[in-house]
């Protein structure tokens, strides 16, 4: 992109040149190298010159992928003594499309012991928590956080919503008591 011709909404490819840094700061979207910025993805380039800054905003949105350190949110497909499997259904604040699936296992539960999974969480619980590895393109989860852990849970033996009361969750409906390792804002959560 020459500097005669360099004008804001111009269509930019990955590799562009759009200025150099002694002339704008470089903004989203873009990348410097040796002094001078270029565009780091394909989109439309906006020159802000009463800030003196260049960004690239992509014409396309781009998918939510899990990534580590991501905080996601999933459903419990499956509970075994040991670990659990969650359908990630968010990331972040971005509803997914695709499907992916994360593990959580005990160790990463909370930093103090934990016996069992079935303590921690049941199968239709809705759980926030965070990607810690994708080793093996499988995303391994930890809830080791107080704002990490079940969102909203269902009374294993009747599928009403489990309140909390106190320090303990009772269905209103057939009255059994269960546990979890509940996230800060249990039931208040956004889904």
């Amino acid at each position: 992109m020459a500097d005669s011709t360099r004008e804001s909404g111009q269509f930019v490819a990955p590799g562009d040149r759009l200025g150099v840094i002694e002339e704008f700061t470089p903004g989203p979207g873009t990348y410097t190298e040796e002094g001078t910025i270029y565009s780091e993805i394909a989109g439309r380039a906006l020159m802000d010159m009463l800030n003196k800054k260049v960004s690239v905003f992509s014409l396309t949105k781009t998918v939510g992928v899990p990534r580590v350190g991501s905080d996601i949110i999933g459903q419990v497909s499956d509970v075994q003594s040991r670990s659990a499997t969650l359908r990630i259904v968010k990331v972040g604040k971005r509803s997914l499309s695709g499907f992916f699936t994360g593990i959580l296992h005990i160790s990463d539960v909370s930093p103090g012991f934990i016996e069992s999974m079935f303590d921690v969480c049941k199968a239709g619980d809705m759980v926030r928590a965070r990607v810690v590895s994708d080793k093996n393109r499988v995303f391994h989860l930890s809830t080791a956080d107080k704002n990490l852990g079940v969102l909203y849970a269902l009374c294993s033996r009747c599928g009403h919503m489990l309140p909390l009361r106190g320090r303990k969750m009772q269905c209103t409906n057939c009255r059994k008591i269960e546990r979890r390792k509940l996230a800060a804002d249990y039931g208040e959560g956004e889904i």
